[in-house]
Order: structure tokens, then C-alpha cells, then sequence
């Protein structure tokens, strides 16, 4: 697994575990893009372990990303964080700390989070009809 791999990973993890538990549906987007990376089974296995246990950001290698990678995982997390039906304020409260931890500006930030946040509201339109 390279290292922007893994770093992109344990962060939606934390992502996943801001409410306090892990829906089914993150543990699904997890795996998803576990398959998007090609994972190995060692590496999958891996990843499924981590995410078994509540992560937080302080737990998240960020300096391994690139900076379109941290535009990336900023977009992922938003989209992540609505996947179990709506997001929750420890939800938002988590990205906002990701907004920080990974040095975006705030303005492009901010616009990064509404395109993803349409984004997400049309997932979930789609997949509720």
C-alpha cells in the first residue's frame, strides 16, 4: 500500500468513527475504496482492522498526501460523513479539524465542501428512489 493510500484511508476512518460508531454503510465506502486501490489482502486486511477500532484525526499521517490528495480526502470525507443518512455535528465538527490538520485555505475550503456537499445530497437522493 503506498503511503497517500494509507493515509487517505485512516483518515475517512477517523471520518467514519466522528459520531461514534461505524454504520455499515461507511464500513462500505471504506471497502469500496479499498477495491479502488487494489489492496493487496495483507493491506485490506490490514485497513479492516483499523477501522474495527474509533480513530480520531491525531491518528492520520496527513504529511503523506499530496496537496490534490488532500483536496481529495477533504471531498471524500464530506461525501463519507452523509453515507449513514445525514451528517451529525461531530461529523462536521471532525472535518472542520481536517480542514485545519491538512492546510487548506479556508476560502477554497469552503467551496471544496459545497461542491462536495451537493455532491453527497445527490448521492443519497439517488440512492433512496
Amino acid at each position: 500500500m503506498k503511503d497517500y493510500q494509507d493515509a487517505m484511508l485512516k483518515s475517512l476512518v477517523a471520518i467514519a468513527w466522528a459520531d461514534g460508531h461505524l454504520a455499515d454503510e461507511e464500513a462500505e465506502v471504506i471497502e469500496a475504496l479499498v477495491s479502488t486501490f487494489e489492496l493487496n489482502e495483507g493491506d485490506a486486511a490490514k485497513v479492516r482492522e483499523y477501522a474495527k477500532t474509533k480513530r480520531t484525526l491525531e491518528d492520520v499521517p496527513v504529511t503523506e498526501l499530496s496537496a490534490d490528495d488532500r483536496r481529495l480526502l477533504l471531498q471524500h470525507a464530506v461525501v463519507l460523513s452523509y453515507i449513514d443518512g445525514g451528517q451529525s455535528e461531530s461529523e462536521l465538527d471532525v472535518i472542520d479539524q481536517l480542514v485545519d490538520k491538512l492546510k487548506i485555505p479556508e476560502k477554497e475550503a469552503d467551496a471544496l465542501i459545497a461542491a462536495a456537499n451537493t455532491r453527497a445530497k445527490r448521492l443519497l437522493d439517488l440512492l433512496e428512489n
